[in-house]
Protein backbone atom coordinates (compact mmCIF):
# COMPACT_ATOMS: atom_id res chain seq x y z
CA UNK A 1 0.00 0.00 0.00
CA UNK A 2 1.48 3.88 -1.18
CA UNK A 3 2.32 5.71 1.94
CA UNK A 4 0.14 8.99 2.46
CA UNK A 5 0.89 11.42 0.39
CA UNK A 6 2.73 14.66 2.33
CA UNK A 7 0.65 17.94 2.20
CA UNK A 8 3.16 19.21 0.11
CA UNK A 9 2.92 16.92 -2.58
CA UNK A 10 -0.74 17.54 -2.17
CA UNK A 11 -1.14 21.18 -2.27
CA UNK A 12 2.28 21.52 -5.00
CA UNK A 13 -0.11 19.00 -6.98
CA UNK A 14 -3.63 21.47 -6.71
CA UNK A 15 -1.27 24.41 -7.77
CA UNK A 16 -0.25 22.66 -10.59
CA UNK A 17 -3.77 21.80 -11.60
CA UNK A 18 -4.35 25.36 -11.79
CA UNK A 19 -2.26 25.52 -14.97
CA UNK A 20 -5.26 23.52 -16.56
CA UNK A 21 -6.71 25.37 -19.96
CA UNK A 22 -4.81 28.20 -18.99
CA UNK A 23 -4.33 29.31 -22.13
CA UNK A 24 -7.56 30.38 -24.40
CA UNK A 25 -8.19 28.84 -27.70
CA UNK A 26 -5.81 30.57 -30.56
CA UNK A 27 -9.27 30.95 -32.68
CA UNK A 28 -10.71 32.48 -29.75
CA UNK A 29 -13.78 31.55 -26.77
CA UNK A 30 -15.73 33.28 -24.60
CA UNK A 31 -14.66 33.51 -21.07
CA UNK A 32 -18.20 31.18 -20.26
CA UNK A 33 -16.79 28.36 -22.61
CA UNK A 34 -13.14 28.48 -21.61
CA UNK A 35 -14.25 28.55 -17.74
CA UNK A 36 -16.20 25.52 -18.73
CA UNK A 37 -13.50 23.80 -20.74
CA UNK A 38 -10.78 24.25 -17.47
CA UNK A 39 -13.23 23.15 -14.83
CA UNK A 40 -13.91 19.96 -16.77
CA UNK A 41 -9.95 19.44 -16.92
CA UNK A 42 -9.81 20.24 -13.06
CA UNK A 43 -12.90 18.13 -12.15
CA UNK A 44 -11.01 15.14 -14.24
CA UNK A 45 -7.69 15.52 -12.88
CA UNK A 46 -9.19 15.35 -9.06
CA UNK A 47 -10.85 12.17 -9.62
CA UNK A 48 -7.27 10.55 -11.04
CA UNK A 49 -6.32 8.39 -7.93
CA UNK A 50 -2.83 7.86 -9.38
CA UNK A 51 -2.20 11.55 -8.75
CA UNK A 52 -0.41 12.90 -4.84
CA UNK A 53 -4.06 14.32 -4.51
CA UNK A 54 -5.64 10.41 -4.53
CA UNK A 55 -8.68 11.31 -5.98
CA UNK A 56 -10.13 12.61 -2.85
CA UNK A 57 -10.66 16.00 -3.66
CA UNK A 58 -13.77 17.97 -5.70
CA UNK A 59 -13.95 21.14 -6.87
CA UNK A 60 -16.24 23.62 -5.22
CA UNK A 61 -15.77 27.05 -6.94
CA UNK A 62 -13.64 28.16 -9.94
CA UNK A 63 -13.42 31.95 -11.73
CA UNK A 64 -11.44 33.78 -14.39
CA UNK A 65 -11.02 37.32 -14.37
CA UNK A 66 -11.60 39.05 -17.25
CA UNK A 67 -9.22 38.81 -19.90
CA UNK A 68 -8.04 35.33 -18.44
CA UNK A 69 -5.54 37.29 -16.29
CA UNK A 70 -5.95 35.73 -12.75
CA UNK A 71 -7.99 32.29 -11.89
CA UNK A 72 -8.63 30.77 -8.48
CA UNK A 73 -10.59 27.29 -7.43
CA UNK A 74 -11.81 26.52 -4.23
CA UNK A 75 -11.45 22.51 -3.16
CA UNK A 76 -12.66 20.08 -0.93
CA UNK A 77 -11.57 16.76 0.48
CA UNK A 78 -14.04 14.33 0.51
CA UNK A 79 -12.05 11.72 2.44
CA UNK A 80 -13.32 12.55 5.73
CA UNK A 81 -10.31 15.07 6.54
CA UNK A 82 -12.30 18.36 6.65
CA UNK A 83 -9.95 20.20 4.56
CA UNK A 84 -10.42 22.90 2.00
CA UNK A 85 -7.49 24.17 -0.49
CA UNK A 86 -7.81 28.05 -2.21
CA UNK A 87 -5.58 27.72 -4.69
CA UNK A 88 -4.54 30.93 -7.35
CA UNK A 89 -3.34 30.43 -10.32
CA UNK A 90 -1.94 34.22 -11.29
CA UNK A 91 -0.82 34.82 -14.57
CA UNK A 92 -0.04 32.85 -17.45
CA UNK A 93 3.16 33.52 -18.57
CA UNK A 94 6.46 32.49 -19.08
CA UNK A 95 8.92 33.87 -15.75
CA UNK A 96 10.59 36.81 -17.66
CA UNK A 97 7.32 37.87 -18.35
CA UNK A 98 5.46 37.56 -15.12
CA UNK A 99 8.71 39.55 -13.68
CA UNK A 100 8.29 42.70 -16.63
CA UNK A 101 4.51 42.31 -16.39
CA UNK A 102 4.18 42.91 -12.51
CA UNK A 103 4.30 46.59 -11.05
CA UNK A 104 6.06 46.58 -8.40
CA UNK A 105 7.39 50.23 -8.82
CA UNK A 106 4.64 51.69 -7.02
CA UNK A 107 3.77 50.42 -3.47
CA UNK A 108 -0.30 50.93 -2.39
CA UNK A 109 -2.00 50.15 1.06
CA UNK A 110 -3.84 46.45 1.65
CA UNK A 111 -7.06 47.36 4.01
CA UNK A 112 -8.29 44.42 3.12
CA UNK A 113 -5.45 42.28 4.91
CA UNK A 114 -7.12 42.80 8.67
CA UNK A 115 -4.11 44.63 9.90
CA UNK A 116 -4.66 46.95 12.55
CA UNK A 117 -1.44 49.11 11.52
CA UNK A 118 -1.26 50.41 7.58
CA UNK A 119 0.82 47.95 5.33
CA UNK A 120 1.89 48.11 1.98
CA UNK A 121 2.15 46.00 -1.17
CA UNK A 122 3.07 46.28 -4.66
CA UNK A 123 0.52 47.79 -7.49
CA UNK A 124 0.71 44.86 -9.39
CA UNK A 125 0.10 42.11 -6.89
CA UNK A 126 -2.55 44.20 -5.25
CA UNK A 127 -4.09 44.71 -8.55
CA UNK A 128 -4.02 40.48 -9.01
CA UNK A 129 -5.35 39.81 -5.55
CA UNK A 130 -8.14 42.49 -6.08
CA UNK A 131 -8.86 40.71 -9.32
CA UNK A 132 -8.99 37.17 -7.81
CA UNK A 133 -11.69 38.59 -5.03
CA UNK A 134 -13.90 40.15 -6.91
CA UNK A 135 -14.26 37.08 -9.91
CA UNK A 136 -17.37 35.63 -10.18
CA UNK A 137 -18.00 32.34 -11.56
CA UNK A 138 -19.97 32.06 -14.55
CA UNK A 139 -20.25 27.98 -14.51
CA UNK A 140 -21.35 26.00 -11.86
CA UNK A 141 -20.36 25.09 -9.46
CA UNK A 142 -21.27 27.83 -6.90
CA UNK A 143 -22.58 29.83 -10.30
CA UNK A 144 -22.49 33.50 -9.52
CA UNK A 145 -20.90 33.62 -6.07
CA UNK A 146 -17.27 35.28 -5.09
CA UNK A 147 -14.72 33.17 -3.26
CA UNK A 148 -15.45 34.48 0.01
CA UNK A 149 -19.10 33.70 -0.89
CA UNK A 150 -18.43 30.00 -2.04
CA UNK A 151 -15.80 29.37 1.17
CA UNK A 152 -18.52 30.43 3.48
CA UNK A 153 -21.34 28.31 2.03
CA UNK A 154 -18.66 25.58 1.90
CA UNK A 155 -17.89 25.69 5.58
CA UNK A 156 -21.28 26.26 6.37
CA UNK A 157 -22.25 22.60 5.43
CA UNK A 158 -19.09 20.89 6.68
CA UNK A 159 -18.95 19.41 9.64
CA UNK A 160 -17.42 20.15 12.80
CA UNK A 161 -15.37 17.79 13.49
CA UNK A 162 -12.59 17.82 13.25
CA UNK A 163 -11.83 21.86 12.73
CA UNK A 164 -12.30 23.14 9.10
CA UNK A 165 -8.95 23.49 7.91
CA UNK A 166 -8.39 25.90 4.79
CA UNK A 167 -4.64 26.06 2.96
CA UNK A 168 -3.61 28.66 0.57
CA UNK A 169 -1.94 27.84 -1.82
CA UNK A 170 -0.27 28.81 -5.60
CA UNK A 171 2.61 28.11 -7.75
CA UNK A 172 4.47 31.55 -9.29
CA UNK A 173 2.86 34.46 -8.77
CA UNK A 174 -0.44 32.34 -7.56
CA UNK A 175 1.56 31.66 -4.46
CA UNK A 176 2.40 35.31 -4.22
CA UNK A 177 -1.46 35.93 -4.50
CA UNK A 178 -2.40 33.27 -2.21
CA UNK A 179 -0.03 35.14 0.87
CA UNK A 180 -2.44 38.13 0.25
CA UNK A 181 -5.23 36.05 0.01
CA UNK A 182 -4.51 34.38 3.12
CA UNK A 183 -4.77 37.43 5.71
CA UNK A 184 -7.70 38.70 3.64
CA UNK A 185 -9.51 35.83 4.41
CA UNK A 186 -8.27 34.72 8.00
CA UNK A 187 -9.78 37.87 8.86
CA UNK A 188 -12.77 37.33 8.37
CA UNK A 189 -15.58 35.68 10.36
CA UNK A 190 -16.83 31.91 9.12
CA UNK A 191 -19.95 30.24 9.82
CA UNK A 192 -17.09 27.24 11.58
CA UNK A 193 -13.93 29.23 12.24
CA UNK A 194 -11.13 27.01 10.11
CA UNK A 195 -7.63 26.72 10.62
CA UNK A 196 -5.37 28.68 8.06
CA UNK A 197 -2.12 27.04 6.50
CA UNK A 198 -0.27 28.79 3.81
CA UNK A 199 1.88 26.96 1.44
CA UNK A 200 3.35 28.81 -1.60
CA UNK A 201 6.01 27.24 -4.38
CA UNK A 202 8.45 29.71 -6.38
CA UNK A 203 6.21 32.98 -5.26
CA UNK A 204 7.78 36.37 -6.14
CA UNK A 205 7.57 38.46 -2.79
CA UNK A 206 3.96 41.22 -2.70
CA UNK A 207 4.79 43.18 -0.06
CA UNK A 208 7.37 45.47 1.99
CA UNK A 209 8.60 44.60 5.86
CA UNK A 210 5.13 46.18 6.86
CA UNK A 211 2.75 43.24 5.02
CA UNK A 212 5.63 40.57 6.23
CA UNK A 213 5.60 41.82 9.90
CA UNK A 214 1.93 41.57 9.63
CA UNK A 215 1.77 38.04 7.73
CA UNK A 216 4.19 36.80 10.23
CA UNK A 217 2.19 37.86 13.65
CA UNK A 218 -0.41 35.54 12.49
CA UNK A 219 -1.00 31.90 13.85
CA UNK A 220 -1.26 29.86 11.08
CA UNK A 221 -1.26 26.59 11.14
CA UNK A 222 1.38 25.83 8.64
CA UNK A 223 3.59 28.69 7.05
CA UNK A 224 5.85 27.65 4.37
CA UNK A 225 7.35 28.73 1.04
CA UNK A 226 8.74 26.23 -1.02
CA UNK A 227 11.51 27.03 -3.43
CA UNK A 228 13.74 25.70 -5.65
CA UNK A 229 16.95 27.22 -4.98
CA UNK A 230 17.38 27.80 -8.72
CA UNK A 231 14.36 29.44 -9.37
CA UNK A 232 14.59 32.89 -10.48
CA UNK A 233 10.96 33.72 -9.82
CA UNK A 234 11.23 34.01 -6.14
CA UNK A 235 14.23 36.09 -5.77
CA UNK A 236 11.73 38.70 -7.25
CA UNK A 237 12.04 41.05 -5.81
CA UNK A 238 14.06 40.72 -2.36
CA UNK A 239 17.72 39.87 -3.97
CA UNK A 240 16.81 39.60 -8.24
CA UNK A 241 20.54 40.38 -8.96
CA UNK A 242 21.93 37.41 -7.06
CA UNK A 243 20.69 35.17 -9.87
CA UNK A 244 22.91 37.14 -12.53
CA UNK A 245 25.82 34.56 -11.50
CA UNK A 246 23.93 31.66 -12.02
CA UNK A 247 24.21 28.66 -13.03
CA UNK A 248 26.81 26.72 -11.39
CA UNK A 249 28.56 24.10 -13.27
CA UNK A 250 27.63 22.27 -15.45
CA UNK A 251 26.00 25.87 -16.47
CA UNK A 252 24.77 27.66 -17.54
CA UNK A 253 26.66 30.98 -16.89
CA UNK A 254 24.30 34.02 -17.55
CA UNK A 255 25.86 35.91 -20.63
CA UNK A 256 26.27 39.56 -20.74
CA UNK A 257 23.06 40.11 -22.50
CA UNK A 258 21.03 38.10 -19.44
CA UNK A 259 22.80 39.89 -16.55
CA UNK A 260 21.92 43.46 -18.75
CA UNK A 261 18.20 42.06 -18.49
CA UNK A 262 18.58 41.29 -14.98
CA UNK A 263 19.42 44.32 -13.78
CA UNK A 264 17.01 45.75 -15.39
CA UNK A 265 14.28 44.21 -14.21
CA UNK A 266 15.39 44.46 -10.67
CA UNK A 267 15.51 48.33 -11.01
CA UNK A 268 11.55 48.22 -11.59
CA UNK A 269 11.32 48.53 -7.82
CA UNK A 270 12.34 52.00 -8.05
CA UNK A 271 13.98 51.53 -4.93
CA UNK A 272 11.38 49.91 -2.89
CA UNK A 273 12.37 47.55 -0.30
CA UNK A 274 10.69 43.87 -0.69
CA UNK A 275 10.72 41.18 1.39
CA UNK A 276 9.76 37.41 1.61
CA UNK A 277 6.84 36.50 4.34
CA UNK A 278 6.97 32.91 6.00
CA UNK A 279 9.46 30.46 6.28
CA UNK A 280 11.88 29.78 3.49
CA UNK A 281 12.13 25.85 2.64
CA UNK A 282 14.72 25.41 0.33
CA UNK A 283 14.86 22.56 -2.70
CA UNK A 284 17.61 21.64 -5.10
CA UNK A 285 20.19 22.71 -3.54
CA UNK A 286 22.85 20.94 -4.50
CA UNK A 287 21.92 21.94 -8.48
CA UNK A 288 20.99 18.33 -9.34
CA UNK A 289 17.78 18.59 -10.74
CA UNK A 290 18.93 20.36 -14.26
CA UNK A 291 17.61 20.45 -18.02
CA UNK A 292 21.07 18.80 -19.27
CA UNK A 293 20.41 19.50 -22.79
CA UNK A 294 20.39 23.72 -21.76
CA UNK A 295 23.80 23.83 -20.43
CA UNK A 296 25.59 26.10 -22.69
CA UNK A 297 26.54 29.92 -22.28
CA UNK A 298 23.69 31.50 -24.36
CA UNK A 299 21.22 33.99 -23.32
CA UNK A 300 18.38 31.17 -24.84
CA UNK A 301 20.26 28.35 -22.85
CA UNK A 302 19.86 30.68 -19.99
CA UNK A 303 16.13 31.28 -20.27
CA UNK A 304 15.55 27.98 -20.98
CA UNK A 305 16.86 27.00 -18.07
CA UNK A 306 14.84 29.35 -15.79
CA UNK A 307 12.00 28.33 -16.97
CA UNK A 308 13.11 24.69 -16.48
CA UNK A 309 13.95 25.38 -12.77
CA UNK A 310 10.50 27.56 -12.67
CA UNK A 311 7.73 24.91 -13.86
CA UNK A 312 5.49 23.22 -12.60
CA UNK A 313 6.59 19.40 -13.32
CA UNK A 314 10.12 20.17 -12.14
CA UNK A 315 8.16 21.34 -8.32
CA UNK A 316 6.07 18.49 -8.52
CA UNK A 317 9.58 16.06 -8.65
CA UNK A 318 11.27 17.85 -6.49
CA UNK A 319 8.12 17.35 -3.45
CA UNK A 320 8.21 13.81 -4.82
CA UNK A 321 5.08 13.91 -6.53
CA UNK A 322 3.70 12.75 -9.25
CA UNK A 323 3.48 14.98 -12.34
CA UNK A 324 0.27 16.05 -13.49
CA UNK A 325 -1.62 14.83 -16.62
CA UNK A 326 0.14 17.04 -19.69
CA UNK A 327 -2.25 18.68 -22.12
CA UNK A 328 -2.08 18.17 -25.52
CA UNK A 329 1.51 18.70 -27.97
CA UNK A 330 2.20 18.81 -30.96
CA UNK A 331 5.98 17.65 -32.43
CA UNK A 332 5.63 18.05 -36.14
CA UNK A 333 2.97 18.70 -39.25
CA UNK A 334 2.61 17.26 -42.60
CA UNK A 335 3.05 19.01 -45.28
CA UNK A 336 4.51 22.43 -43.73
CA UNK A 337 2.91 24.52 -46.56
CA UNK A 338 -0.26 24.27 -49.02
CA UNK A 339 -3.95 26.24 -49.71
CA UNK A 340 -6.61 26.20 -47.73
CA UNK A 341 -8.11 22.66 -48.16
CA UNK A 342 -4.77 20.85 -47.95
CA UNK A 343 -5.05 17.76 -45.84
CA UNK A 344 -2.55 18.06 -42.99
CA UNK A 345 -1.48 15.45 -40.24
CA UNK A 346 -0.62 16.72 -37.43
CA UNK A 347 1.92 14.29 -34.76
CA UNK A 348 2.36 14.54 -31.49
CA UNK A 349 0.69 13.21 -28.23
CA UNK A 350 -2.17 13.96 -25.79
CA UNK A 351 -4.76 14.38 -28.63
CA UNK A 352 -8.30 13.32 -26.97
CA UNK A 353 -11.76 13.15 -29.08
CA UNK A 354 -12.77 16.12 -27.76
CA UNK A 355 -9.46 18.07 -29.42
CA UNK A 356 -10.12 21.16 -31.33
CA UNK A 357 -7.37 22.57 -34.16
CA UNK A 358 -6.63 25.60 -35.09
CA UNK A 359 -4.20 27.19 -37.71
CA UNK A 360 -3.34 30.57 -36.43
CA UNK A 361 -6.38 32.19 -35.32
CA UNK A 362 -8.38 30.42 -37.70
CA UNK A 363 -10.40 27.26 -36.39
CA UNK A 364 -10.76 23.74 -38.62
CA UNK A 365 -13.88 21.74 -38.22
CA UNK A 366 -14.04 18.03 -37.91
CA UNK A 367 -10.71 17.09 -37.09
CA UNK A 368 -10.04 13.07 -37.29
CA UNK A 369 -8.51 12.36 -33.96
CA UNK A 370 -6.70 8.86 -34.01
CA UNK A 371 -7.47 6.47 -30.95
CA UNK A 372 -3.90 6.31 -30.28
CA UNK A 373 -3.83 10.26 -29.01
CA UNK A 374 -0.68 10.56 -31.59
CA UNK A 375 -2.19 11.81 -34.79
CA UNK A 376 -5.04 14.21 -36.08
CA UNK A 377 -5.70 14.60 -39.94
CA UNK A 378 -7.96 17.83 -40.81
CA UNK A 379 -8.59 20.36 -43.86
CA UNK A 380 -6.60 23.56 -43.34
CA UNK A 381 -8.73 26.22 -42.40
CA UNK A 382 -8.67 29.82 -44.70
CA UNK A 383 -5.44 31.60 -43.91
CA UNK A 384 -2.53 33.49 -45.06
CA UNK A 385 1.13 33.75 -44.43
CA UNK A 386 2.99 31.27 -41.68
CA UNK A 387 0.82 30.36 -38.28
CA UNK A 388 1.45 28.02 -36.14
CA UNK A 389 -0.76 24.78 -35.48
CA UNK A 390 -2.26 24.16 -32.11
CA UNK A 391 -4.45 21.45 -30.79
CA UNK A 392 -6.72 22.49 -27.45
CA UNK A 393 -8.89 20.14 -25.16
CA UNK A 394 -10.19 20.11 -21.63
CA UNK A 395 -6.07 19.97 -20.42
CA UNK A 396 -4.93 22.63 -22.15
CA UNK A 397 -3.69 24.16 -25.67
CA UNK A 398 0.00 22.78 -27.02
CA UNK A 399 2.12 25.39 -27.19
CA UNK A 400 3.61 26.92 -30.50
CA UNK A 401 6.60 24.72 -32.19
CA UNK A 402 8.66 25.52 -34.50
CA UNK A 403 7.74 21.88 -36.47
CA UNK A 404 4.29 22.74 -36.22
CA UNK A 405 3.78 25.73 -38.56
CA UNK A 406 2.05 25.89 -41.76
CA UNK A 407 2.70 27.94 -44.64
CA UNK A 408 0.05 29.13 -47.11
CA UNK A 409 0.61 28.98 -50.61
CA UNK A 410 4.27 28.23 -49.53
CA UNK A 411 7.64 28.16 -49.50
CA UNK A 412 7.63 25.27 -46.49
CA UNK A 413 8.83 27.25 -43.09
CA UNK A 414 12.49 26.74 -42.89
CA UNK A 415 13.48 25.39 -39.36
CA UNK A 416 16.48 23.35 -37.56
CA UNK A 417 15.55 21.04 -35.26
CA UNK A 418 18.60 19.27 -34.55
CA UNK A 419 22.34 18.85 -34.76
CA UNK A 420 24.52 16.16 -34.71
CA UNK A 421 26.81 16.14 -33.16
CA UNK A 422 26.33 19.16 -30.72
CA UNK A 423 29.89 20.35 -29.96
CA UNK A 424 33.13 19.35 -31.94
CA UNK A 425 36.35 21.15 -33.76
CA UNK A 426 36.71 23.45 -36.96
CA UNK A 427 36.18 21.32 -39.87
CA UNK A 428 33.48 18.74 -37.98
CA UNK A 429 30.93 17.19 -40.69
CA UNK A 430 27.64 18.05 -39.05
CA UNK A 431 24.14 16.73 -39.84
CA UNK A 432 21.23 18.91 -39.41
CA UNK A 433 18.03 17.93 -39.26
CA UNK A 434 14.53 19.77 -39.96
CA UNK A 435 12.10 21.10 -42.20
CA UNK A 436 11.75 23.35 -45.47
CA UNK A 437 15.16 22.63 -46.88
CA UNK A 438 16.13 22.75 -50.34
CA UNK A 439 19.03 22.25 -52.68
CA UNK A 440 21.20 25.23 -52.75
CA UNK A 441 20.43 26.05 -49.29
CA UNK A 442 23.12 28.38 -46.81
CA UNK A 443 24.66 26.90 -43.83
CA UNK A 444 25.77 29.74 -41.01
CA UNK A 445 27.91 28.98 -38.03
CA UNK A 446 27.08 32.45 -36.01
CA UNK A 447 27.95 34.45 -38.46
CA UNK A 448 30.41 32.41 -40.52
CA UNK A 449 29.04 30.08 -43.65
CA UNK A 450 29.90 27.00 -44.01
CA UNK A 451 32.14 26.48 -47.69
CA UNK A 452 30.87 22.17 -47.66
CA UNK A 453 26.99 22.29 -47.46
CA UNK A 454 25.50 18.99 -48.89
CA UNK A 455 21.74 18.72 -49.55
CA UNK A 456 20.31 15.14 -48.11
CA UNK A 457 16.62 15.86 -48.28
CA UNK A 458 14.23 18.85 -47.29
CA UNK A 459 14.52 17.46 -43.67
CA UNK A 460 18.21 16.97 -44.09
CA UNK A 461 21.43 18.89 -44.75
CA UNK A 462 25.10 18.32 -44.16
CA UNK A 463 27.56 21.13 -43.31
CA UNK A 464 31.38 21.47 -42.30
CA UNK A 465 32.07 24.07 -39.49
CA UNK A 466 33.57 26.84 -40.33
CA UNK A 467 36.46 28.89 -38.73
CA UNK A 468 35.60 31.09 -36.19
CA UNK A 469 37.77 34.00 -34.01
CA UNK A 470 36.66 32.49 -30.89
CA UNK A 471 37.25 28.51 -31.37
CA UNK A 472 35.49 28.10 -27.79
CA UNK A 473 31.82 28.98 -27.73
CA UNK A 474 28.69 28.15 -28.20
CA UNK A 475 26.68 29.34 -31.87
CA UNK A 476 23.42 28.55 -33.36
CA UNK A 477 23.61 27.29 -36.62
CA UNK A 478 21.12 28.81 -39.06
CA UNK A 479 20.14 27.92 -42.49
CA UNK A 480 18.58 29.64 -45.16
CA UNK A 481 16.65 29.25 -48.19
CA UNK A 482 15.54 31.91 -50.36
CA UNK A 483 15.19 34.59 -48.35
CA UNK A 484 13.83 32.63 -45.21
CA UNK A 485 16.24 31.63 -42.30
CA UNK A 486 15.15 29.00 -39.38
CA UNK A 487 14.63 30.91 -36.21
CA UNK A 488 17.51 30.12 -33.25
CA UNK A 489 16.80 28.38 -30.45
CA UNK A 490 18.73 25.70 -28.27
CA UNK A 491 18.34 23.03 -30.83
CA UNK A 492 20.58 24.12 -33.14
CA UNK A 493 23.43 25.09 -30.86
CA UNK A 494 26.84 24.09 -31.66
CA UNK A 495 29.87 24.02 -28.93
CA UNK A 496 33.43 24.56 -30.73
CA UNK A 497 36.14 22.75 -28.90
CA UNK A 498 39.13 23.79 -30.73
CA UNK A 499 41.06 23.85 -34.06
Amino acid sequence: MAPDPTIAQVTMTLAALAATGATPRPSGEPLEQQTTRIITGIDAQLSDSTLATQGAWELVWLALSEANANMAYLARSTDGSNEFAVVARGTDADPTDILEDLDVGTVVPFPESGSPKPIAVSKGAKDAFTRVVNARSIASPSPNATLAQALSAALKSAPSSPQPTVYLTGHSLGGCIATMLAPYLQAQTWPKQPKFAVITYAAPTAGVQSFVDYFDSIPWVIDERQNNAYDLVPHAWADLDTTAGWYPSPGPQATEEVKLLIGTISKRTKGNVYVQPGTLCLMNTGYTSLAKNLVNKTTQDFLGQVAFQHANSTYLDLVGAPDVPSGPVVTDVTPTFGAAGTTVTINGSGFSQDSMVDFGHFACTKPDIDPSGTRITVKAPTGSGVVHVRVTNTLGTSPAVAMGQFAYGGPAPVVVSAVSPTSGKVGTPVTINGSGFANGATVHFKDKASDSVKFVSTGQLTATAPGQLDVQQTVNITVTVGKATSPTSPADEFTYTGR
